[in-house]
Parts: C-alpha cells; structure tokens; sequence
C-alpha cells in the first residue's frame, strides 16, 4: 500500500501541462485540483511560465523549488519520455500520464520508451491514456471529469476513460458516494491488480467496481481478487463477451480481451462478482457499502402488498435466497400487528392497511430475532398511507434496533415514493424501484458472503 502512497496521498502534485485556456486539459486538471479542495502543495509547469489561476508556473518540473510527489502529465505524447525523465531527475514519485497516443493507436514503441524512463527512476505510472484519479481521502481530483464528486466508500476503476466520467456524472445525480475514480487507460505500467492490493488496506473504500475489458497479467489478477475478496466484495463489469466486442475492445485501448469463458470461471474462483451492466453493478455495490452482510442465509419479506410479495419471493428463489419458513412463535408476533385477513407466514403480508407503527413494529420483530439473516422490506403506494413517512418508520425501527443484519427495501410508485427511497438511502437503508433490483442486490451480496465463508471453511447457519 505504501507503494501507492504518493499517487493517492501526495504532500505535493505537479501539473506539466497546465493551460490558462479553458478548452485545454490543462486548464481542467488545475481547476479540478483547486475546486475539489486539494490541502497539499500545487505546482504548474508550463513552457511560457505564464500565471494561471493565480498560480506561478515554471517552465521546467526541475525548476520547482520543493520536492514534487505526484506530476499529472498532459503534454503531446511525443514529449511524455523527455517530461519523465526530468520528473524522475527531479525525484518524482509517482506519475498520472494523460496523454494519449500510445500503444492504443499503435505506436507501441513510444509507449515502450515511456515505461523504461519510469522503471529506470522508479516512478509508479498510471497511464498512459487516461482521464485522471480521484481519491476522497485526499481531495485530491486529478481528473479531467466533473469537478466535484460525491464522496462515498465504493472504489470505481475504469479502464474506459469516456466511461468513467460518465459514470461519475451518474454516481453523483443518484448521489452514489466513491472513495476513489481510477482511470486505467493503457496500464503500461499499473494495473488493476496493483489498485486492488491498495484498497485491501484503504479504510475509505468497503467495495470495488470495476469495468475492464482485458487484463495484462490474468493469473495476478486473479491472485489480488482473491486477497481483497476475504475482505471486501468486487463487482466486475468485463465488456468484449462476444466476437466483435473483444475486437473493439482491443482497438480500443490496445486489450486482449481473450475468451470470456476463462474470464467467467477465473471471477468465480476468485470471488469477484460478474456485473452485467452498470445500473446492475451500482445495485449491489450499493448495497454492500450501506449495508453489513447477512447474519445467515434466512431472508424474510414484508409487505403491504400480496402481489409484489409472491413475486418477490419468485425472484429470491430464482436467485437462490432462502425463504425462510416462520416459526409458529414468531407467526404469533406477526399475527398481532395485522388485520385478520393479514397473512403472518413468509411473506409477511401486512395488507394496503398497513401504516407506519405496522412497518415498524414489523421490522422490529424481524430484527431482534436472531434466526433472520436479512429483511427485504416492499411498499406499493396506496391511498391512505404516505410513503415518507413509511420510510422514516423504516429507517427509525433500523436506528432502534442495531443489529448487524441487512435491510434492503423497494418502493412501488409514484413521485412520493421516489422521495421515499432517496430518503432511505440517505440513512444507509438501500432502496429499490422494483423489487427484483432489491432481490437481485441481496442475492449477490449472499454469493459473496458464501464464498468469503467457504474460504475460511465457516458455513452459514441455517
């Protein structure tokens, strides 16, 4: 972790490149640093040594006066080599090479160059061909990307530059917090096992996403999801399934895609979470960041709406969650809260009559009984009942009764129950507009645990 130090954590960044044009690069990555509130020392590196922002710059990396830690290059792909070798004359620890032109458009021979300047100073690369790095920690925004990001616990490493800054405009419109954005671009020299090692010791991140479309070194790969799986959960997204996508995928940033079978099995042994788009990705990475894991492979529902509660209990046995038959003394409890023509089996129909005191003394039994393992909680709007304040009821019975169980929960409906869910999330109880989303969410949260399980040899009570 300690070797990654300088690109996450800099005392100082350089920015070689810097632009006072605002339809430059340049001028972005100055303005994201300053605007995302980077605390360390900033330094810019222009050839006219013009002022930019209000910042000196200098004409030369080695003509900065105080030792450097990160530089950000964004120069022509023809300067790159010269650029690290003064970085590395200068005692630069780590770079984040920008620039494009390398080995994804075929000049394999430049990019070559590049990578020997940085081994022979032991500079770490992450490049080239990227759109930048983003850590919450350090408020550091070394991105070309949006200018600020709504700081989380989920890990996002991209191999796909456009992408990633899309996906960073998604997280913060849903309001989906990361702890770090990795562009991986080329990874002549870093890849996507050396992050992972980082985030195994990173306290900051509690999940990874990961979107690739080939790796460099498969069996490394493999061998750091394994480590950080123990720990945390990965949620990979591998693009180039089919023919023509792994053709794209190697025009693209110059990946072997190889066969996808091998990709499949190798996540499988390893731990990794297979995603089949983002939308399903940020799913389940954000239920794994609000919410601890399973307590034990027995799931109960509650409802106020039989329908969504059958089809509910479909998904989780098509998924493979386990519908836990009640027992006659908690049937009894559940009895109590409800109409007679309520149903106090699983699931647990409360009926459209159900108000808050019935949402939260529901969930109250389900949570202090320690033979539940995970809640997953529905609301179909109805006329009588206000969606808001069902998902303070929710969250309150959450806040009252601790417990180190999973609740993930669904609301079905209109603008208020839109409400509802953002509502939820802020107070860490994921939520769902269809429950299958919900279902879907847990299940992969269920396939990690048992697998993290399985390794230490410690099964799942039942």
């Amino acid at each position: 972790m300690s070797d990654l130090k300088a690109l996450f954590s800099p005392r100082s960044i350089a920015i070689i490149g810097a632009s006072r044009n605002p339809k430059k690069i340049g001028y972005e990555l100055v303005n994201n640093i300053i605007t995302g509130g980077y605390e360390g020392r900033i330094y810019l590196v222009n050839p006219e040594g013009a002022e930019i922002m209000g910042i000196k710059s200098y004409t030369s990396v080695k003509l900065i006066p105080e030792e450097v830690d990160l530089a950000v290059v964004a120069v022509p792909a023809a300067y790159v080599p010269d650029i690290l070798e003064e970085c590395g004359e200068k005692g630069v620890k780590a770079a984040i090479v920008i620039s494009s032109g390398f080995r994804e458009v075929g000049n394999v021979e430049l990019e070559e160059r590049t990578l020997s300047v940085v081994r022979k100073y032991g500079i770490r690369m992450l490049g080239p061909n990227v759109f930048g790095l983003y850590y919450a920690p350090s408020r550091m925004n070394a991105t070309f990307g949006l200018a600020r990001v709504f700081p989380g616990s989920i890990a996002f490493v991209t191999q796909s530059g456009a992408l990633g800054i899309a996906m960073m405009g998604w997280a913060n419109l849903y309001k989906i917090g990361v702890s770090t954005v990795v562009s991986m671009g080329n990874k002549a020299d870093l890849d996507e096992a050396d992050m992972l090692d980082y985030f195994v010791s990173d306290e900051e991140t509690k999940a990874v996403l990961m979107y690739i479309e080939g790796a460099k070194d498969g069996r490394r790969l493999m061998s750091s999801l394994k480590n950080i799986t123990l720990k945390k959960p990965v949620v990979i997204i591998k693009s180039g399934r089919t023919e023509k996508g792994a053709a794209a995928a190697a025009s693209h940033t110059g990946s072997l895609a190889g066969t996808d079978r091998i990709y499949d099995v190798a996540f499988r042994q390893s731990g990794a979470l297979r995603a089949t788009d983002f939308a399903q990705a940020f799913d389940w990475v954000k239920l794994m960041t609000m919410q601890p894991s399973p307590t034990n492979d027995n799931c109960l529902i509650i409802t106020n709406g039989g329908g969504v509660g059958v089809m509910t209990t479909d998904a989780c046995e098509e998924a493979g969650i386990n519908i836990m038959p009640l027992p006659e003394d908690l049937q009894s409890e559940f009895k109590k809260i409800m109409p007679v023509f309520g149903n106090f089996r699983n699931p647990v129909d409360l009926t459209g009559q159900a108000y808050e005191e019935s949402y939260y003394r529901a969930l109250e039994l389900a949570l202090k009984d320690n033979r539940i393992g995970s809640v997953i909680v529905l609301y179909c709007q109805t006329a009588i009942t206000d969606p808001v304040a069902i998902a303070k009821a929710i969250a309150d019975a959450s806040e009252a009764n601790k417990c180190n169980k999973t609740v993930v929960t669904s609301f079905v409906g209109g603008a208020q129950c839109d409400e509802a869910m953002r509502k939820l999330d802020e107070f860490s109880i994921p939520s769902y507009p269809i429950p299958e989303r919900a279902v879907s969410a847990l299940a992969a949260y269920y396939r990690w645990q048992r697998y993290r399980l399985m390794q230490r040899s410690l099964p799942l009570k039942i």
